[in-house]
């Protein structure tokens, strides 16, 4: 016959066992639900990252780049047509014995500027020096202007003088001299073109090239 009766003092200690028990298990159960939700409280904030500001500052400078445009380059401008000053003075192309030899009836003429349209009103347009000597008697003058020009005012002289007069060979040897005459409003119209200078003499004395061979030697040699 099985035993029921229940002694007091084993009663007793199984009921402080029992609690204990019951209040370890509450305790793991309650430690083991804060343990999970932490963990997802862990995953929610690695999985939703907040952008930082260094983050920001890439994203707007991707999407607005700045672009450095390239300067544009300047057209080469063109030089312009022009002659430089002369030194030399009227005396230093033909002296008054140089134009005496020439014929002994031409002196200075005082009151000389250039005939308007002619080469030496050209000449003076291109900073050329111009000069005239007058027929004492006949008042007719020789007129002679001497430009330096640049490259480009050369070319275009020559050019000019090449589709207005005839080549002359007699005044210089090409290319180191270039000679051109015309004779044209009653006025006979010599060219020379050298490295340096171009040389111009107008006079209706000049009836041929040949005419003005004379002074023009006269004027390249003082020009040197």
């Amino acid at each position: 016959m099985t035993d029921t009766r229940v002694y007091p003092s084993f009663a007793r200690t199984a009921a402080r066992t029992g609690g204990a028990s019951t209040r370890r298990r509450a305790g793991l159960m309650l430690t083991g639900g804060a343990l999970f939700a932490l963990l997802l409280a862990g995953c929610s904030a690695g999985g939703e990252p907040t952008p930082t500001n260094s983050a920001v500052a890439t994203s707007g400078a991707s999407a607005d780049p700045t672009t450095s445009a390239e300067p544009a380059s300047s057209p080469t401008p063109t030089p312009e047509a022009t002659g430089a000053p002369i030194t030399q003075i009227c005396g230093d192309l033909l002296t008054l014995q140089d134009v005496y030899d020439f014929n002994p009836n031409y002196g200075s003429a005082p009151d000389y500027s250039p005939t308007a349209d002619g080469l030496a009103a050209t000449a003076a347009t291109y900073n050329g020096l111009t000069c005239g000597w007058s027929n004492q008697t006949s008042g007719e003058l020789i007129e002679v202007s001497v430009v330096a020009p640049n490259d480009v005012l050369m070319a275009a002289l020559k050019q000019q003088a090449d589709a207005d007069s005839q080549a002359v060979p007699t005044y210089g040897t090409p290319p180191t001299v270039d000679g051109f005459f015309t004779y044209s409003g009653g006025s006979g119209q010599a060219q020379v073109f050298t490295g340096t200078y171009w040389i111009t003499l107008s006079t209706p004395a000049f009836g041929e090239p040949g005419d003005a061979e004379g002074l023009l030697s006269v004027i390249l040699a003082h020009l040197g």
